[in-house]
């Protein structure tokens, strides 16, 4: 995985066309007339502020979460009581909003916003 990740941090990968329907182009590349799109890894990662926002949007949407509860900091058994299984179903709702894929023994561990957006926010793959 992480032989994957420096990898793809190198990558260019030229795009042939400018109808790219439902993708985000971020910049052209400069040369030769080609588009490049730029995943969240390298110089183009997500931000901090754009992370913390887009977990919190998740927990928010989560079923059985007062919206209102939630924070950056918000834990999510001791302030939202939610179980064990919760969390897991959460943690699956952050991989797919940011379409990566968190290791189990990771995923574990992550039970608070915080933790969340800790892990994310330092994710090379994060999206």
């Amino acid at each position: 995985m992480a032989l994957r990740a420096a990898i793809l941090r190198h990558v260019r990968v030229p795009v042939q066309t400018l109808t790219l329907i439902g993708l985000r182009l971020k910049r052209p590349v400069p040369y030769g007339g080609s588009l490049r799109f730029l995943s969240s890894h390298g110089d183009d990662h997500l931000t901090k502020e754009e992370v913390i926002d887009r977990v919190l949007s998740v927990v928010k949407s989560f079923p059985k979460v007062d919206p209102s509860k939630v924070t950056p900091d918000v834990h999510f058994q001791n302030d939202l009581g939610l179980d064990s299984l919760d969390n897991v179903e959460i943690v699956m709702a952050l991989e797919e909003e940011f379409k990566l894929e968190i290791p189990d023994k990771e995923a574990d561990k992550i039970d608070s916003c915080d933790l969340a957006i800790e892990y994310i926010s330092n994710h090379p793959m994060a999206g």
